[in-house]
C-alpha cells in the first residue's frame, strides 16, 4: 500500500484548496512520511489513541511533537527545502496533521495504527530525509538510507556517493541503474495517468464510470483503486426508561444497514424502527464494530439517558451520571477490545462552532462543478448555526457560508432543498415547534435575500421531535439544536415507503398511527382529516 500517494491524493487537496503550488504539494508529501514514522512509535501514538481528534484540530500537531524545538526544526527544514515561507509551512503542517491522522486510521482499519505503519514502512521510508532522525524516536529510521544518500527526488539534495571503480567496469555497473531509472519513470507515468482526477477528503465518491477508469493493470491482473469514503457510523441515545430515544446511521450499502438494523431490533425491539439511515456510497460498506453490536447495544441500553457514537474504530459515549459513564466505558471496552472507547469531553461551544464552519467550508469547496444536491445538503448541514436564546437571527459567523450556498443553489437548476429546524427539549412542545419553524424560515429568508429563488426552498419546524442525541447532557442538547438541509425529492420518496433516509428526516414511519408529525401528508393525516403543508 502506497500510503504517501494516498495521503497526497486525499489530504493535500483539502489542505491546499485552490492553491496548486508544486512546492507546497512536495512539502506535504515529505511531511506525511515524517508524520507516519512518528505515529509508528507505540509510545507516541498511545498519548492520544483514546482522544477524539477533530479533523481541524490544528493543535494536534503540537501534541504529536511535544518538543517545540522539534516542531520548529520540521517547519524550518521543510520550508527551506521547498522554498516555502516558514510561517506558511507551519500552517500547512498543522492543517494536514489531523486529516492525515484520520486517513491513516481509516487505512489501518482494525489493525493498530503503529503496527499498520510498521508493516508498511517500505511504502514511505524512502520519503524521509536524513535530518528527520533528530525529530523521530530512536530506532525508527534504523533501516533508512544513511545520511548523505539520496532518499528521493523530492526529499534530499545531497549528492549520490560513488566509490571508485576500475576503468571499464563503471559503465557496466551503471547500466542496471539506468534501466531502473527508466522503469521507475514508466511506472510513475502509469500511476499518474491512473490518478488524473484524484478525489480529496470529503468529496463525493466517484461514479461507476470513473471508478472503472481508475483500474491499474499489473501483468495479467487488474487491481481496482478503491474510492475514498467516510467511515460508516451509528449514533444512538437511550431515554429515561432505557428505550431507544434517538438513532441515526450512515451506511455504504443496504447489506450493512440490514446488519445494523437486525442488531438494533434484537436489542430494542420495534423501537429500532425509529432509526434513520442514510444509505449512500459516500460511506463505507463495513463497520469495524458491527460484529460486536450484539454485545455493545445491550450495555448501552441498560444505562438511562446514555448516548453512543460509533464511527470508524472509535466508540464515544456519554451519560449524565459520571459513575455510570465510567462503567459504560469499561464495559464497552471489554465487549469490543479492538475498538477505542472514550467518554465524550466537556462541551467546547465556540470550538464546536468553529470546527463545524471549517468542516462545512471544506466540504463546500470540494463539491466541484454541478454538484449532487444530496452532497450540497450534507455540506450545509455540517455547520452549527448557533442562534441566541429564544431568537431566530442568523449569526454573522454563518453568513459567508450561506452566501456560498446561495451561489451554488442558483447554479444547479434542479436543486430544491428543505430547511428543517430542530430544538432540544427544554421548553414546551408548542413553543419548540414555533421556534424551530422561525429559525428555519430565517435561514430561507437569508438565502432568498442573497438571490436564491424562493421556490427552490421550503421549511419545516420539527421542534424537539427528532433528536439525534440525548437531552439529559449539555453535549446532547447542543447537538439536538440544529438546522438541517435535505433534498425535497428524497422526502417524497421516503414518504412513499421506498427508502429510509437520514436526509429524509420524516419521523412518521407508521402512516396509520395517531402522530401527525410527518413532513408530508400520509395515511394518518387522512385518518385525522388534516394535512401539513411542507412549504410552511
Amino acid at each position: 500500500m502506497d500510503i504517501i500517494s494516498h495521503l497526497t491524493r486525499t489530504v493535500s487537496p483539502a489542505v491546499l484548496g485552490d492553491d496548486h503550488s508544486p512546492a507546497k504539494e512536495s512539502l506535504l508529501e515529505q511531511f506525511y512520511a515524517i508524520f507516519a514514522a512518528r505515529l509508528a512509535d507505540h509510545d507516541t501514538y498511545g498519548r492520544f489513541a483514546n482522544e477524539n481528534i477533530a479533523r481541524d484540530d490544528q493543535g494536534f500537531y503540537d501534541r504529536v511533537w511535544t518538543e517545540g524545538a522539534h516542531r520548529d526544526q520540521i517547519s524550518r527544514e521543510l520550508a527551506g527545502k521547498h522554498n516555502v515561507d516558514a510561517t506558511a509551512a507551519r500552517g500547512l503542517i498543522a492543517m494536514a496533521a489531523p486529516l492525515a491522522f484520520h486517513e491513516i486510521k481509516s487505512l489501518a482499519g482494525t489493525t493498530p495504527v503503529p503496527q499498520f505503519l510498521s508493516d508498511n514502512l517500505a511504502s514511505y521510508q524512502h520519503h524521509i530525509p536524513a535530518w528527520a532522525s533528530t525529530v523521530l524516536p530512536a530506532g525508527m529510521l534504523a533501516a533508512t538510507p544513511a545520511a548523505g544518500t539520496r532518499i528521493s527526488d523530492t526529499t534530499s539534495t545531497a549528492p549520490l556517493q560513488h566509490t571508485e571503480e576500475e576503468k571499464g567496469s563503471f559503465m557496466k555497473a551503471l547500466l542496471p541503474i539506468i534501466g531502473l531509472i527508466i522503469l521507475g519513470a514508466l511506472a510513475w507515468a502509469l500511476l499518474r495517468g491512473c490518478q488524473e482526477n484524484p478525489e480529496p477528503v470529503a468529496t463525493p465518491v466517484a461514479s461507476e464510470q470513473q471508478a472503472a477508469g481508475d483500474e491499474q493493470v499489473a501483468g495479467d491482473e487488474q487491481v481496482a483503486v478503491a474510492a475514498d469514503v467516510e467511515p460508516a457510523s451509528l449514533r444512538i441515545a437511550t431515554g429515561e426508561n432505557n428505550e431507544l430515544y434517538a438513532c441515526r446511521m450512515n451506511a455504504g450499502d443496504e447489506t450493512l444497514q440490514s446488519k445494523v438494523m437486525n442488531a438494533l431490533t434484537a436489542a430494542f425491539g420495534d423501537e429500532a424502527n425509529k432509526c434513520r439511515a442514510d444509505v449512500d456510497d459516500n460511506f463505507a460498506t463495513d463497520m469495524p464494530a458491527a460484529a460486536q453490536l450484539a454485545s455493545i447495544l445491550p450495555i448501552v441500553k441498560n444505562v438511562p439517558n446514555a448516548s453512543m457514537v460509533i464511527k470508524g474504530d472509535t466508540i464515544t459515549v456519554n451519560a449524565p451520571d459520571e459513575a455510570a459513564l465510567q462503567q459504560l466505558v469499561t464495559d464497552l471496552q471489554a465487549a469490543a477490545p479492538a475498538m477505542t472507547v472514550q467518554a465524550e469531553g466537556p462541551l467546547d461551544l465556540q470550538g464546536e462552532i468553529d470546527d463545524s464552519l471549517t468542516a462545512a467550508d471544506a466540504a463546500m469547496t470540494n463539491l466541484g462543478d454541478n454538484p449532487d444536491p444530496r452532497d450540497v445538503a450534507r455540506a450545509l448541514s455540517i455547520q452549527v448555526i448557533n442562534f441566541e436564546l429564544d431568537k431566530a437571527i442568523i449569526p454573522d459567523a454563518n453568513k459567508a457560508l450561506l452566501d456560498r450556498a446561495a451561489t451554488i443553489i442558483n447554479e444547479v437548476p434542479d436543486m430544491e432543498l428543505m430547511i428543517i429546524g430542530h430544538t432540544d427539549s427544554q421548553a414546551s412542545d408548542d413553543y419548540n415547534i414555533e421556534l424551530s419553524q422561525e429559525r428555519a424560515d430565517a435561514v430561507k429568508e437569508y438565502l432568498v435575500a442573497q438571490g436564491v429563488d424562493a421556490s427552490k426552498l421550503s421549511t419545516k419546524g420539527m421542534g424537539e421531535s427528532e433528536p439525534v442525541a440525548d437531552n439529559s447532557t449539555e453535549q446532547g442538547r447542543f447537538r439536538n439544536r440544529r438546522i438541517e438541509f435535505v433534498v425535497n425529492d428524497e422526502i417524497n420518496v421516503a414518504n412513499e415507503g421506498m427508502i429510509i433516509s437520514n436526509d429524509a428526516l420524516d419521523p412518521d414511519l407508521n402512516p396509520l398511527d395517531s402522530n401527525n408529525d410527518d413532513l408530508l401528508p400520509d395515511g394518518d393525516d387522512v385518518t385525522q382529516g388534516s394535512a401539513i403543508d411542507p412549504a410552511n
